[in-house]
């Protein structure tokens, strides 16, 4: 059986000062007590350490051998704790996060970021997904954690909120109602509005469609060939608004621009977690917490 640690530590102190009086001073113990613990770690070595006259200690073959090799094995014994520690506080390990396109604009790099600067032993990988894919996937363990537009659907899964983010409309900076620092909804229905396909995000399509169910002519509604257009033509011609978060306004393309709807509700994005929370899954929380206070995705 491997000598306790603490006597160990204490020979190192003493195998460098080669007095027990400047060594049980530097340890803060009584030098007796030392002295009881050199003669129990010779013990269970079952060899004599030093040798101790009145006037000085000196170190014999196996002691010499000790105080040479210990320094290393307790580093690395120190570094077992701490790993243990750090896995223990959610510090230690990979995490893979899933994230719905719109959510990687802002939000999504914001958090890893943060997981990834606070937490040096943690080794996080995010990976762009479609919305409807995320919970199923967060709840079969393919990933750890999912970033979303609105409360997705999906058993085995907990969703926290994470970010409230205003409406408004994407259209040319060129439109006449990119004059108006906010845009009411009649004025926004009265153009085409280009909405992403439903299967895309169901949750997030029909409350945006929603929003203009009372306008009276019915808004014409624009859908997109392919489900994430790079080139977005027809917003750039002022042909058609599109009906999108406030984080559209932080990654806008050239010639495009932003403006609120007046009135509207806010969209939310959340975190989604399994039921059953590791140490890491409890880390991305508390870090996605903070994070939302101190960038205030959350009203107070």
């Amino acid at each position: 059986m491997a000598p306790d640690t603490v006597s160990l530590r204490y020979f190192l102190v003493l195998a460098q000062e080669l007095n027990f009086t400047r060594a049980a001073a530097r340890i803060g113990i009584a030098q007796p007590a030392l002295s009881v613990r050199m003669r129990r770690l010779e013990a269970e070595l079952g060899t004599a350490l030093l040798v101790r006259n009145t006037r000085s200690v000196v170190l014999t073959t196996a002691g010499a051998a000790l105080a040479e090799s210990a320094p290393p094995a307790l580093a690395a014994l120190d570094r077992a704790w701490d790993n243990a520690r750090s896995a223990a506080a959610g510090e230690l390990g990979t995490l893979r996060i899933g994230y719905s396109l719109s959510a990687g604009a802002e939000t999504a790099p914001a958090l890893v970021d943060r997981l990834i600067r606070g937490n040096s032993g943690l080794e996080v990988g995010a990976v762009p997904m479609a919305t409807p894919e995320i919970s199923p996937a967060v709840a079969d363990g393919r990933i750890d954690a999912g970033i979303t537009r609105g409360e997705q659907p999906g058993r085995g899964v907990r969703r926290f909120l994470l970010r409230r983010a205003r409406i408004g409309v994407q259209l040319a900076q060129h439109h006449p109602l990119a004059e108006h620092p906010e845009i009411e909804i009649a004025d926004a229905a009265a153009y085409p509005l280009r909405l992403p396909d439903r299967t895309a995000n169901p949750v997030i399509h029909d409350q945006l469609s929603a929003l203009f169910r009372d306008t009276r002519p019915h808004p014409r509604f624009h859908t997109t060939a392919v489900s994430f257009d790079m080139s977005q033509r027809d917003l750039r011609d002022g042909v058609t608004l599109a009906p999108a978060g406030e984080a559209a306004a932080t990654a806008q393309p050239a010639g495009l621009t932003w403006r609120p709807l007046r009135g509207a509700p806010s969209l939310t994005i959340h975190l989604v977690l399994p039921h059953e929370q590791s140490p890491v899954h409890r880390r991305i929380r508390a870090v996605a917490k903070t994070l939302a206070h101190e960038l205030h995705w959350l009203p107070d």
